[in-house]
This record gives structure tokens, C-alpha cells and sequence, in this order.
């Protein structure tokens, strides 16, 4: 099995480290499966393609913000101060933001030269407006808070 060294010496598997994104991945390639099997214009298959956006954009929330930071978003890793005035340190402020911007930028254009119709079009669809809920949901977190909310205590 593959072991990951930690800061405190001790060793911890690698599929321990990463269970939540293993699993999360492996439900989303269940669905995919499902999907590829069915219908789409079935209940069933109406479901599983719907599922394959919504596991997708959980995917990406649960490993984006690993690695991804966006500054004042209480959905997001701190940022390390570092230089304040230069680009990378923008980049590095609101890469979480960027990537979702860019990447929810190629699905839609993939989108646009999609039959909406189509079995793939459908998913590809309900994928963008994952994407654009997510990128919002990351923005919102910035300013505005919730009564009760853990991420909302500062």
C-alpha cells in the first residue's frame, strides 16, 4: 500500500489521506456508468445524467479547495501574505475564482456547439450550471454571512 509521510514522521496510508476525494470520484464514474447504460429519456436516466453534474461539481469542491485559495471566501483555504502588490500574489488570491471562471468558460463553450437535446447536451448543460452555481457560492461566501453558520463565526 502506498504510505505518505506526514510532518509529525508518522505514516499514513495514501487511500486514507485521500478517501473523501477516492469516493466522491468513484460515485461520479458510478453515475457516469449508469448514464452511458441508460435512457436519457427515461426517469432513471434523466437522474443519473442530472447526478453526473451535481457529483462533478462536488468533485471539484472537494479538491480545488485543497489547493485552489480565493482571499475572504470562508469556503476557501487561508492565503499565506506574501507580496501584496504583485500579480502572482493576485493569481494566488483568487485562483479558486479564476479556475472556476476559466474552466466553467470551456464547458460552456463546449455547450454552445452542443445539440442541448442530445444525451451528452443535456449533461454538459446541467455541468455549466453547476459551474456558475459554484463560482456564485464561492463569491457570495465573501461578504455576505449566515445566522448559525460555522463559516459564518469569525
Amino acid at each position: 500500500m502506498i504510505t505518505i509521510k506526514q510532518r509529525s514522521g508518522r505514516r499514513t496510508s495514501f487511500l486514507r489521506f485521500h478517501s473523501l476525494s477516492i469516493a466522491a470520484l468513484g460515485i461520479l464514474l458510478f453515475w457516469v456508468v449508469l448514464y452511458i447504460r441508460s435512457d436519457p429519456n427515461t426517469h432513471g436516466g434523466a437522474f443519473f445524467g442530472n447526478a453526473i453534474a451535481d457529483w462533478s461539481g462536488s468533485v471539484v469542491i472537494i479538491i480545488a479547495t485543497k489547493y485552489l485559495f480565493e482571499k475572504g471566501s470562508e469556503e476557501s483555504r487561508l492565503v499565506k501574505e506574501r507580496k501584496k502588490k504583485s500579480w502572482q500574489y493576485f493569481l494566488r488570491c483568487h485562483s479558486l475564482t479564476l479556475f472556476l471562471l476559466i474552466t466553467g468558460g470551456l464547458w460552456t463553450i463546449l455547450y454552445l456547439r452542443m445539440n442541448p437535446m442530445s444525451k451528452w447536451g443535456q449533461v454538459v448543460g446541467n455541468i455549466v450550471s453547476e459551474w456558475v452555481q459554484m463560482l456564485g457560492l464561492v463569491l457570495l461566501t465573501k461578504k455576505l454571512i449566515e445566522r448559525g453558520s460555522r463559516e459564518s463565526h469569525k
